[in-house]
């Protein structure tokens, strides 16, 4: 109720205000118009005779052009634009209305424009000196009281004199408690340095960062650039880190827009501000045509890239969303999230394997999906290495059944998600995925279901990445262990992948292998010192890195697309297109049998070697491996009985 009150106080007090500048906006008119001198008594009784035509259609035009919507403490170019607004209507129509009456008989025509001029400052000049004196008057007096009663103040440097720069202080120029005071801004545009920006100065450039917060006294560096690149905020990054001051980053620009953050909503950073990458544009019209009122099966729907890819699917309003997955606790945190979200979702949460065959065909006849997302796999690669019947078993077995059954039961479209481990693999991992790849595209050639792949590196912050491994070890103390000084990955954050998997489905034809582009490759190095600095620690000070060399099956670098493979653009500049060597599907589904066969044999000696076979380019199966302590040899395809 105090509120309500004190609301329409606030507007009677100012429509009180304005409409008392009515006459004395008409009577400086007049005074105007004969040089300051008295105002004759006929033009003077005629004025008084208007005064009252005036006055109605000039308050009506106050509240019809809504100036009583803006708050005085807040005023801004809005408002100004609309009283000049209403002032304009007003004083045409007055000029109308008087016309007809007097026929502007003793009334000079010059009245009006004076009169409109006088108005506009009247009115708007007391707006704009009432939030001056408030933003001074009550941030000096309360920036001087906290500094005697408030000894966490602190005094904060603002990297950024752009757009958000400039609406985060005029924020905490008002905020009379808050913990930050803004000293100065740093601008890399040296047009800005020497000006003020609400009465803050731009002293200097970002490079200039660590002799200004010496000369300042500066507390706080806040970066400002919601819409800085990943290398521009690593590089300012690198120089807050030289001043040993704690720093804080604006949410980025898309969080903003979206609204799922503020200016006010400052943050520690984080690695994907750093490995991050430009926002994905993609063709959401094309995407939601593809999904919506559709059945969308996801495998592997709990993981780090299924669940994601059920989020997006969500999204867009499918007729029903089927998730296939087998890990119970994944299935039921996926399943929950859904169900909270989003509500009214049709959603169908199904436990098993997709190596179930009976299984997967009653969910396809029952359920008849239109698209089909297979993010089901196994993906760690020292874990599989020595483990090659599960890798087949999943990787390669599982892909078969599915893809099988979506050609049988007439699916509109078959979306494998690859790895660019399957490039030239090192591992068991790579070399069963890139053989699921093969008798994808295989299949693709005499189906009428649209058979895709895309091929990707690693993802932020994705169950069994490094990432997750990093912090836990900062958080133990360390030491934070990294494989080999020089490796490196390729990064990608969970959400972009999942669209750009969307979005391949999309334009892919059947039988295309796409490739992401996923920038440029990060050492694992700089990843662990950089979020060992993040956590506001010094790496080989207070946390150790050590390298423990190379686990079995692990490549200093990854690579995206064979050496004879030629990459080619597609309509999306984020997506490639990769030629890949074909085979012949016959001979895959042969390879499959003796395959399925050793699986049953438990022989993963002979895996080994049929994955050699399929796979020449793998390096990784060349030399003898270690199964079990014992020293494997590669076993004909021909040659299938255990040991």
């Amino acid at each position: 109720m105090k509120e309500i009150l004190w609301y329409f106080r606030s507007r009677a007090a100012a429509f009180t205000h304005d409409v008392a500048m009515v006459p004395i906006a008409w009577f400086g008119a007049y005074w105007l118009r004969f040089n300051l001198e008295p105002i004759p008594e006929g033009f003077f009784n005629q004025a008084l005779i208007l005064l009252p035509v005036v006055w109605s259609v000039q308050g009506g035009m106050f509240w019809y052009f809504g100036l009583y919507r803006g708050i005085w403490r807040f005023a801004s170019i809005p408002d100004l634009v609309r009283i000049i607004k209403a002032v304009a209507a007003g004083v045409a129509v007055a000029a109308a209305v008087s016309f007809i009456l007097t026929r502007l008989q003793s009334v000079p025509r010059s009245v009006f424009i004076l009169d409109g001029i006088l108005l506009v400052l009247l009115l708007g000049g007391p707006r704009f000196v009432y939030r001056w004196f408030k933003d001074r008057h009550l941030h000096g007096s309360a920036h001087a009281s906290s500094l005697y009663a408030n000894d966490e103040i602190k005094n904060a440097l603002i990297v950024g004199a752009g757009k958000a720069g400039e609406m985060l202080v005029r924020d905490l120029l008002r905020e009379q408690s808050g913990p930050y005071y803004p000293v100065a801004f740093v601008d890399d545009d040296t047009s800005k340095i020497g000006k003020e920006i609400h009465g803050i100065p731009v002293t200097g450039t970002c490079d200039e960062v660590p002799g200004i917060v010496t000369k300042l006294g500066v507390d706080l560096i806040i970066i400002a650039l919601p819409s800085a690149t990943s290398r521009q905020i690593r590089r300012i990054v690198e120089i807050c880190e030289t001043t040993k001051l704690p720093f804080r980053i604006l949410p980025q620009l898309q969080d903003l827009v979206s609204g799922r953050a503020s200016l006010k909503d400052l943050r520690d950073v984080k690695i994907e501000d750093l490995l991050g990458r430009e926002p994905v544009s993609l063709d959401w019209r094309a995407i939601t045509d593809a999904t919506h009122g559709k059945t969308i099966l996801v495998t592997g729907g709990g993981g780090s890239i299924g669940a994601e890819l059920c989020r997006q699917i969500a999204r867009l309003k499918p007729g029903k969303l089927v998730i296939l997955e087998r890990s119970e606790f994944n299935l039921y945190n996926i399943d929950l999230e859904l169900r909270r979200d989003i509500p009214d979702l049709p959603l169908a949460s199904l436990l098993g394997d997709t190596n179930d065959v009976v299984q997967v065909e009653n969910i396809l006849r029952n359920y008849s999906p239109a698209v089909i997302y297979h993010a089901a796999a196994y993906k760690h690669v020292p874990i599989l290495e020595d483990q090659t019947r599960a890798a087949v078993t999943n990787n390669i077995l599982g892909t078969r059944v599915m893809a099988d059954l979506a050609d049988k039961y007439g699916c509109e479209s078959f979306v494998m998600v690859s790895t660019d481990k399957a490039v030239n693999p090192a591992n068991v991992m790579g070399a069963s995925k890139r053989v699921a790849e093969m008798y994808c595209q295989g299949l693709n050639a005499r189906s009428k279901t649209r058979f895709i792949t895309v091929r990707f590196g690693n993802v932020l912050g994705s169950s069994g990445s490094v990432i997750p491994l990093f912090q836990q070890q900062i958080v133990q103390g360390g030491p934070v262990t990294v494989t080999h000084p020089e490796i490196s990955r390729y990064f990608m954050t969970i959400p972009e992948a999942s669209q750009l998997i969307l979005q391949a489905g999309v334009i892919g034809k059947g039988g295309e292998i796409f490739v992401l582009d996923m920038g440029e490759p990060v050492k694992i190095s700089y990843l662990a010192e950089q979020l060992i600095r993040l956590s506001g620690k010094i790496p080989g000070e207070d946390i150790e890195i050590v390298y423990t060399g190379l686990r079995p099956g692990e490549k200093l670098h990854e690579e995206l697309f064979h050496d004879a493979e030629e990459l080619a653009e597609t309509s999306h500049p984020k997506i490639l297109l990769a030629h890949c060597r074909m085979m012949d599907k016959d001979s895959l589904e042969k390879s499959f049998d003796v395959m399925q066969q050793a699986c049953e044999q438990g022989n993963d000696i002979s895996l080994r070697g049929m994955l050699a076979e399929l796979v020449p380019e793998h390096t990784g199966l060349v030399a003898s491996p270690t199964i079990g302590g014992k020293t494997a040899v590669v076993v004909p395809l021909k040659q299938t009985n255990s040991p």
